[in-house]
């Protein structure tokens, strides 16, 4: 009896000490993923780009030159790309930028009344004609500084949104650096020369690209051929949008460090191409010049939705969670660019866990989808949790051997009771 009840507890005891080790083991070794903190990409990795022109394939003559496709942010043709210049006008995109920020913040409304400081009215340069201590409306600001290019207005927006021309180019550079312009510096708010302020076509060109998904609203201003205010009448600078050739924006540029600058954008059949010409030495061949671009890009490419944002890809399987399985999907939508004809070349490849282990957040990055064309991956994209899945207490496998074996032992002991109670002598009478 003592040998039996000597077994009994020492089974218990080893029963007992497995499950915390297998806990411990579980909870040590599971899947690495379910370390990923929970995230939503704002912007997948672009890898290989498709058959990039250089200045040799397409003559372009400008110091510096860009063609990107806004849907896809791949890079169809660069021509130094890197190269640090004077941002001239340029820098007004990312005044406006942060302008319609705090707009859709609700932090600035466009009937809002600006009062016009000494330093905004004696600027020089282009000029919208704003007059000392004259009260203007956050709206005719913003239509004269997209059209008029007025530094004036730059520097009066500034002030009454941040306190200070200082202040707001605080704001600009974060916002700069915020979005992946890794190489610009911005000194004031409206581009005029000044020491240590640069950027790059590159960098100009995801700004634009930022700027045009984040607030399309922008390009009704950039896209009106005329201003006039203060019985003023301006035209706008960018000569392409009267050309009937799909432009609707977005700066033109010019000092006489660096020459003359043009972003333009354009949208035909569903595709947009943002063009970047940098440091052309006449007015008119930056036009010239980004109109040649712009028809490169929309005669040689085609911009297709590979993976539409939503889709779901599994299931994958999940260990110790109150859910067995979990299907992923994309958070954002899978736009390449292609060469013409090759857009039934496209492949979508799903790179998935064999398992993953909860506890999972809503939104953790567990895999990714690749595509790819001729073989070469233009882009990937991040697959997410769609819903939180809790962990379990245990693994159920090992809850139902420990009660199995509870149970099991419980019976022994009955039997084992029965058996003696039989067997136990009889008292005489």
């Amino acid at each position: 009896m003592r040998g039996f009840f000597r077994t009994s507890w020492s089974i218990a005891l080893l029963l007992t000490i497995s499950v915390v080790v297998s806990n411990s083991i579980f909870a040590k070794t599971g899947n690495t993923l379910k370390r990923s903190k929970p995230s939503i990409p704002k912007e997948s990795q672009r890898m290989e780009q498709p058959q990039k022109a250089t200045e040799g394939g397409l003559p372009i003559d400008a110091q510096s030159a860009v063609l990107m496709d806004a849907l896809s942010g791949q890079v169809l043709f660069e021509k130094n790309p890197d190269l640090k210049i004077a941002p001239a006008s340029f820098g007004k995109i990312l005044t406006l930028f942060l302008a319609f920020d705090a707009i859709r913040a609700g932090a600035l409304k466009l009937d809002d009344m600006v009062t016009v400081s000494e330093k905004a009215w004696r600027m020089q340069g282009s000029k919208m004609f704003i007059k000392v201590g004259e009260r203007v409306k956050v709206e005719d600001l913003l239509k004269g500084i997209a059209i008029a290019s007025g530094n004036d207005a730059c520097v009066a927006l500034a002030e009454h949104m941040a306190g200070s021309e200082e202040a707001f180019v605080s704001r600009m550079n974060e916002k700069a650096h915020a979005i992946g312009m890794k190489n610009s510096q911005f000194k004031n708010s409206h581009g005029m020369p000044a020491e240590g302020q640069y950027t790059t076509a590159t960098d100009m060109a995801l700004l634009a690209r930022h700027y045009i998904q984040e607030h399309p609203e922008a390009l009704s201003l950039h896209s009106t051929t005329e201003y006039e205010y203060n019985k003023i009448r301006q035209h706008n600078r960018n000569t392409l949008l009267q050309k009937n050739i799909g432009v609707d924006g977005l700066k033109t540029g010019h000092v006489e460090e660096a020459g003359y600058h043009l972003l333009a954008t354009a949208k035909r059949d569903g595709q947009r191409m943002i063009a970047v010409v940098m440091g052309c030495d006449r007015m008119r061949k930056r036009a010239e010049e980004a109109q040649t671009l712009l028809e490169y890009g929309f005669k040689n490419f085609s911009t297709v939705e590979a993976v539409k944002k939503g889709t779901a890809f599994g299931p994958v399987r999940v260990r110790r969670g109150k859910e067995s399985k979990i299907s992923l999907i994309t958070t954002e939508e899978g736009w390449v660019t292609v060469p013409k004809g090759k857009q039934n070349l496209i492949a979508i490849t799903a790179d998935l866990p064999k398992f993953v282990e909860a506890p999972i957040q809503k939104n953790q990055v567990l895999g990714k989808v690749l595509i790819q064309n001729e073989g070469k991956t233009l882009r990937q994209i991040h697959l997410v949790a769609p819903v939180e899945v809790q962990r379990t207490f245990s693994p159920p496998w090992l809850v139902m051997v420990a009660v199995g074996f509870g149970v099991l032992i419980l019976l022994l002991i009955a039997f084992w009771w029965m058996r003696i109670r039989k067997t136990k002598p009889r008292p005489l009478r």
